[in-house]
């Protein structure tokens, strides 16, 4: 009874965010998208958005299926077709929220530019994002419940086999495993392609554009930038929807896999344990449908009657759009604790015996993930907001030169990575106590919770950032550009904020990940001393692999942004084009940048494929453990370094524009910018190329190592 009241509602919560994924989308084009200009401009970005996506999906098409005959073959005759719906779901996930954010983009520029309103413009910015962020979470639970429903449930002791090697395997188990196995896919080849794609352009048309040619931000006489305004959609949109898209399906997979091995000889306990992750899933969407929908309505426009019997605008004005956003977060965050406490009530109620705390335990291994998640974001915002200690710092540093700003912005990343590492490592070991295993899980479920909100927020930035793009690129006046900079510094803490939520849960959803793995197969055969040196040597290995992965991401982004850079002084040497007479060849541009990306994918996105398989079938299960583990300990502290020092370094750029658009002729002004924008330069491949990428290398290797556990230990050389 329970179970079919938790499925149905949980069905009817997905079919709502599909209706405000429809209604949102269909209200955001009803805005204007204002001057034929602006319109032109929109209409590159989001046709070149378009373009890369399509040549991408030909590369990624064969990859997927590639893997999904493996599966089907080898492992369990419905993988592979899991495997092709997760990446299915996923992509049209990805493409839905980036199409809402090429046409917020223009709509939120036009919006300050007609309302002067920071409300009503930043309404836009949200309506976008929210599409993407309602996707995420839609898209993920509708195709878990789809997988869960159709294979019968919790039976965990049903087999199934591939169709050609005969090996049983829990056919539950291994399904979803390849579900959320073909949202990593979807996932790592959009970071790892959008992020070579925007950051090449970015990092170029700072270079060339403004510290060789004193251009201002987002000049349109410099092609690159136009490049960059696309890449700001194909990775910080494209990119993030697909990130924490796999994020969010893989933590409740964790859950199902642990509580398979847990509770498999209790069936009422363990019928529980997989039921929870539906509730907490779903109350999460409801609590972003919330959080979200609520700050857009409390910024509507609104008219009243004057005395004079004229209508007039009274829609509410705000001096802090952080507040906003930050508004959507604690109200989603207060309905997961709510209605996943009657959850856990529901579900547990009735199975005694299975905590130590009884059935409200594993609420609370929830809440602390929730808590950690807010906790981490207000950890981050200190780090990397404008108005902090830690960006204002970095911006007096600018004055005395590029290296005391890298290394500054170095020592500000590496301080920020204890707090977050100690809240999460906090939260888990308090998980495990009151849940055991299981905890683990659910606590990164809690963390990922109301993700919608999360990406709703965080696509709110790069809309922010195309929309003050495209004000400076169509010469609108300078009041326009100032109300989309303060929502784009907002957003460049938020993406912060969302990149450590992102390597946060994926370290609860890998941890759980890895102690299923260590159930999957029996180590009582292998002598101590000969599991702690495949578990010291894997490690190690596991490390190295991850710096392997940081340095093929750097390697190729830097290489493509040099021709990029070379590309764009060449366009801007064509006769008029400083001039503003003459417009530069933007296609040239597009198409190199398009071209690199696709060119340099491939490998770093298999990485995390090949790896695990390899050295699965060559030194055995507790070496890939080793593997498992040592990676997760280098990432962790790696994604957050990145991605803190990545915002600190922008939002430090960011600071001394404005201050330097109110006294354009000051020299000292002048030669701190070219400083900071040396360190947004190196801080662009760390937040939005390396740092973005390692959750999904993580939990991916996991994931895989997951599926083929027991084969590593019946088949390896050594």
């Amino acid at each position: 009874m329970v179970s079919t009241m938790v499925y149905a509602a949980s069905f009817i919560i997905v079919l709502v965010a599909f209706f405000l994924i429809r209604r949102n989308f269909v209200d955001l084009r009803k805005h204007d998208e204002g001057t034929p200009e602006m319109k032109e401009l929109a209409g590159i970005i989001r046709d070149g958005a378009s373009t890369f996506l399509r040549r991408e999906y030909r590369v990624i098409i064969p990859t997927v299926i590639l893997f999904g005959m493996l599966y089907t073959l080898f492992m369990e005759k419905f993988a592979g077709l899991t495997l092709l719906f997760g990446a299915l779901l996923n992509a049209i996930a990805v493409e839905i929220g980036m199409r809402a954010g090429t046409y917020g983009n223009v709509r939120t520029t036009n919006a300050a530019r007609v309302t002067k309103a920071l409300s009503r413009t930043m309404r836009i910015a949200l309506l976008g994002g929210s599409i993407s962020g309602f996707a995420v979470p839609a898209f993920g639970l509708f195709g878990f419940l789809i997988i869960w429903i159709s294979s019968g449930g919790a039976d965990a002791g049903a087999t199934s086999s591939g169709l050609i090697m005969q090996n049983a395997v829990n056919p539950v188990v291994m399904r979803l495993g390849c579900y959320s196995l073909g949202f990593s896919l979807i996932g790592m080849f959009n970071r790892v392609a959008g992020g070579n794609y925007t950051k090449a352009a970015d990092i170029s048309a700072d270079i060339v554009g403004k510290n060789v040619h004193n251009m201002p931000e987002d000049d349109s006489r410099m092609p690159n930038t136009i490049a960059d305004f696309i890449g700001d959609n194909v990775n910080d949109i494209a990119g993030n929807i697909s990130d924490l898209g796999e994020s969010f399906v893989a933590t409740p997979v964790a859950c199902i896999l642990i509580a398979m091995q847990v509770f498999k000889d209790n069936p009422a306990a363990l019928a529980a344990a997989c039921l929870f992750p539906f509730v907490l899933s779903a109350s999460g969407l409801l609590s972003s449908l919330v959080g979200v929908t609520s700050v857009i309505f409390a910024n509507r426009k609104k008219k009243k009657v004057g005395p004079d019997g004229q209508e007039i605008v009274v829609s509410r004005e705000i001096s802090d759009p952080a507040i906003e956003l930050d508004l959507a977060t604690y109200l989603s965050a207060i309905t997961v604790f709510i209605i996943g406490l009657v959850g856990a009530y529901l579900v547990f109620g009735g199975v005694p015996g299975m905590f130590k705390y009884g059935w409200i335990a594993p609420w609370g291994a929830a809440a602390f993930g929730v808590v950690s998640s807010v906790l981490v974001g207000k950890v981050t915002e200190r780090y990397t907001g404008m108005k902090y200690a830690s960006v204002q710092k970095l911006k007096s540093m600018a004055s005395e030169g590029d290296s005391f700003v890298v290394t500054t912005g170095d020592a500000i990343g590496y301080r920020s990575t204890l707090l977050p590492v100690l809240i999460i490592g906090i939260s888990m070991i308090v998980a495990y106590q009151i849940c055991g295993t299981y905890g683990i899980a659910i606590a990164g479920l809690g963390m990922l919770s109301f993700v919608g909100t999360t990406v709703s927020i965080d696509a709110f930035g790069p809309i922010a950032d195309n929309a003050g793009g495209i004000a400076e690129s169509c010469h609108l006046e300078p009041e326009v550009r100032e109300i989309t900079d303060q929502l784009d510094a907002v957003g460049n803490t938020t993406a912060a904020i969302g990149k450590g939520n992102a390597i946060g849960s994926a370290t609860f959803a890998t941890v759980a990940l890895i102690m299923s793995y260590i159930g999957g197969y029996a180590t009582s055969e292998i002598g101590l001393s000969s599991v702690v040196v495949y578990l010291t040597v894997g490690a190690v290995v596991g490390g190295a692999l991850i710096m392997y992965f940081s340095a093929l991401l750097t390697d190729n982004t830097i290489v493509a942004a040099k021709k990029l850079a070379d590309a764009g002084e060449e366009e801007l040497k064509i006769p008029g084009v400083l001039e503003g007479t003459v417009k530069p060849h933007y296609t040239r541009i597009i198409e190199m940048a398009a071209n690199s990306a696709l060119k340099h994918m491939l490998l770093p996105s298999i990485l995390a494929l090949i790896a695990p398989i390899a050295f699965g079938f060559s030194f055995g299960p507790n070496f890939v453990l080793g593997i498992l583990l040592g990676s997760t300990v280098t990432a962790v502290g790696l994604a957050i370094y990145n991605g803190n020092s990545g915002g600190a370094f922008d939002n430090a750029k960011k600071a001394i524009e404005i201050e330097r658009s109110k006294d354009p002729d000051n020299k000292a002004l002048a030669q701190a910018h070219k400083a900071a924008v040396t360190g947004d330069t190196v801080g662009d491949t760390r937040k939005d190329v390396v740092g973005v990428a390692l959750d999904i290398f993580i939990k991916m290797m996991s994931t895989v190592s997951n599926t083929l556990a027991q084969t590593f230990a019946m088949f390896h050389l050594f």
